[in-house]
């Protein structure tokens, strides 16, 4: 065919091919891996040998963790009962000693200041003794404690002062045997020193310590009721599984599971046992010894400021007086030492009667007659210092017969015995107690695991009827 000029036939296009269709993808299944494991139980739970798989498994469970959680909560008590014997009860000991070790010294340092220029030689021994103990205690118990406690604060600021104090006695002897009066101030400013921050500081440092022990007592003496539920709970799993047992089989007994639940009350009998026997005997510890430990340890420290007061009246003779300016200062902190004196061995002696301690009580009731002659004694010595015969008086103070020194040395002898005593009871009772509790989170970690293995056997055995 032909076309005109300029003409261009149209060009021809095949025809439009559409996209072949794609084939759809199927989307991944939306459940999630705790609903498969929810459906695979459900469908497990619907056949009998599913539903054993699933008691067997349950049943190892709780046993095992009813051993784990007997583990760890009676290991944590047996390290605090633990830490009752060897660390919290030693160390409220030793700050118990640092502060009679410190107010004994300061007592020893009047005695010998009141002896005259050459002060015998017992008496500056006994303080020499005193301070080296007190120094030696304070090393142990900062090697013990934490710098940044309130323990460790307290032993800086004892450290800091007790140079400062055997400094001023020092100066105070070496005037007496110049014959200085200034001997007398020296010896009155160590006192203050002591009184008003030694002292203090050492019983700061005693209560921070016994603090600590009563908090050990309490960790160790706790209910471990989470063990003792899910003990409970293992247990009656264990004999609703046989029962479930015995009504489908009519079999009485399955070995494995029966081995299973022996195992668990063993450990639960054990635990509960074991642990109110410790509870026991910790408890006798802090009734019988810590609390008469207590009582007595301030009893003793009483009468050492009591003695130091006594001294120190007839040293400074009248010169200083109470804040009010009325009456002389060291006869009336005598007085308020001998009256807390009184009261402290009133509670002692109550504690050894009630607990029917008779051992404890005999030293308790000679401090007690020691005191009453004590006071005897310094009312007829201030008597006569009052009337002015001050070389009859500092006889009636420090001689060797009839003396106040005596009796005081009768109460500080029999406060010694008393408190022997109660440590002794102390450490029996609470070693007793520590030793109820050993052995226990071991042996109910390996019960447990001897009481999964039986109960996964018993249940295995049923299944293996239905194969």
């Amino acid at each position: 065919m032909t076309y005109p000029p300029n003409v261009r036939p149209a060009p021809q296009h095949a025809p439009e091919q559409q996209p072949a269709p794609t084939a759809a993808v199927p989307a991944p299944p939306s459940h999630s891996v705790r609903a498969l494991v929810t459906e695979r139980l459900r469908a497990a739970a619907t056949t009998e040998p599913g539903r054993l798989q699933i008691i067997g498994a349950v049943l190892a469970l709780l046993v095992v963790a009813f051993g784990a959680v007997t583990a760890f909560e009676i290991s944590d008590r047996a390290a605090a009962a633990n830490d009752v014997v060897e660390r919290s009860q030693p160390l409220s000991a030793d700050a118990a000693g640092i502060y009679r070790s410190l107010a004994d010294a300061d007592a020893a340092a009047a005695s010998g200041f009141l002896a005259g220029p050459q002060e015998p030689k017992a008496v500056h021994d006994q303080y020499v003794k005193d301070i080296d103990d007190a120094s030696r205690l304070l090393v142990k118990a900062a090697a013990n404690t934490d710098a940044s406690t309130t323990s460790g604060h307290e032993i800086t600021t004892l450290n800091k002062e007790l140079p400062r104090y055997t400094g001023l006695i020092e100066r105070a002897r070496a005037s007496n045997r110049q014959g200085l009066p200034l001997g007398g101030a020296y010896l009155r400013y160590a006192n203050q020193k002591m009184s008003n921050e030694l002292l203090p500081a050492a019983e700061r440092l005693y209560t921070a310590e016994t603090d600590r022990l009563d908090q050990d007592y309490h960790s160790a003496r706790t209910w471990p009721f989470f063990s003792l539920g899910i003990g409970v709970i293992a247990l009656a799993v264990l004999f609703w599984a046989q029962r479930r047992n015995y009504r489908r089989t009519n079999r009485v007994f399955n070995q494995g599971l029966l081995a299973a639940t022996a195992a668990a009350t063993v450990v639960l009998l054990w635990l509960a046992v074991g642990h109110t026997v410790a509870r026991s005997d910790l408890a006798e510890a802090n009734t019988h010894g810590q609390q008469s430990l207590d009582v007595l340890n301030r009893a003793r420290i009483d009468s050492l400021k009591a003695r130091s007061s006594e001294n120190l009246t007839v040293v400074a003779r009248g010169a200083v007086l109470t804040a009010d300016g009325k009456n002389d200062k060291y006869e009336t902190d005598y007085g308020t030492s001998m009256k807390a004196l009184g009261e402290e061995l009133s509670t002692a002696a109550k504690l050894a009667a009630d607990t029917d301690d008779t051992e404890g009580g005999k030293p308790v009731a000679d401090a007690v007659k020691a005191v009453t002659e004590w006071q005897g004694r310094h009312r007829t010595a201030r008597k006569t210092d009052d009337a002015g015969d001050y070389d009859t008086a500092l006889e009636q103070i420090i001689g060797s017969k009839n003396s106040t020194g005596q009796s005081f040395s009768r109460v500080d002898e029999a406060l010694r015995k008393a408190l022997a005593h109660e440590q002794s009871e102390f450490t029996r009772a609470a070693e007793d107690g520590r030793g109820a509790l050993g052995g226990l989170p071991i042996g109910a970690a390996a019960l447990a695991v001897l009481g999964a293995v039986a109960a996964i056997v018993g249940v295995n055995r049923r299944l293996s009827e239905f194969r």
